[in-house]
């Protein structure tokens, strides 16, 4: 078997900068994300890499992704679940189909792929998962409810299974990142805010911090003292005043 990270949504952002610094580390690579002439064109350049175009918001993607692996006999040694995106809007207006499409690409696939690779791992008693969640796990957020929910369940979920996997030779780390200068905001809905401008990292400080958490196996990692700042806050602050400090940015 082949070893192999797979990076999912690695056409663009943070995916890119993770397919990029792992080529470096000598990983080979399996590249999946929706965009094919994007993920062939990094494939070709990185040249220890190759290019699985799929949907993993559709139904049984990761099983079909798990798939294409065994067929190729590539074997998972890291697993960077990085693919999602978010939606900026009062929730009552939002496009419920849309809606469903991010909830299943941010928690549903993701825990697939968690489940399809965790097995195998614990048995070889080594492996590395790394969850891409967000700062915006540690508060609800108001005109971006669901994406705002959808990364506390990836950071609930990785801080439980960094503790279940870690006796078996598992490292398990969830990276949280605040604003980084990627296509988030365009997809999202709100491109050009000059907030997020002002604080944003660039990916290399974000890649970079979350390998080396996992290399460390930390469970959660938070790049940039701002973004820590705000993530202890609002463990300990009133829920109440968090949830209106959130409400009231202007994205």
């Amino acid at each position: 078997m082949n070893k192999v990270a797979l990076i999912t949504g690695a056409s663009a952002g943070l995916g890119l900068e993770f397919a990029r610094q792992l080529s470096r580390r000598g990983h080979r690579l399996v590249l999946a994300a929706r965009r094919k002439d994007r993920l062939e064109t990094l494939a070709q350049d990185l040249g220890n890499a190759r290019a699985v175009a799929i949907d993993l918001s559709k139904k049984a993607s990761a099983a079909k992704l798990m798939a294409d692996l065994a067929a190729a006999g590539d074997e998972v040694e890291m697993l960077v679940n990085n693919a999602g995106f978010g939606l900026i809007g009062r929730f009552a207006e939002l496009d419920s189909k849309r809606l469903r499409q991010m909830i299943d690409l941010n928690t549903g696939a993701l825990t697939d792929l968690c489940r399809a690779v965790a097995p195998a791992m614990i048995a070889r008693r080594s492996g590395g998962i790394l969850n891409v969640a967000s700062i915006s796990a540690f508060q609800p957020g108001p005109k971006m409810a669901v994406y705002f929910a959808t990364k506390a369940y990836v950071l609930s979920l990785s801080e439980a299974l960094h503790e279940e996997l870690k006796p078996h030779g598992v490292k398990v780390s969830c990276l949280c990142p605040g604003p980084t200068r990627t296509e988030f905001g365009e997809v999202a809905g709100f491109g050009g805010s000059i907030l997020f401008d002002r604080v944003a990292m660039e990916p290399r400080q974000v890649v970079a911090a979350g390998l080396a958490g996992l290399d460390r196996n930390h469970a959660v990692v938070v790049p940039g003292l701002l973004n820590k700042l705000v993530a202890a806050s609002n463990r300990f602050a009133p829920r109440s005043l968090v949830r209106k400090i959130a409400g009231s940015i202007k994205y």
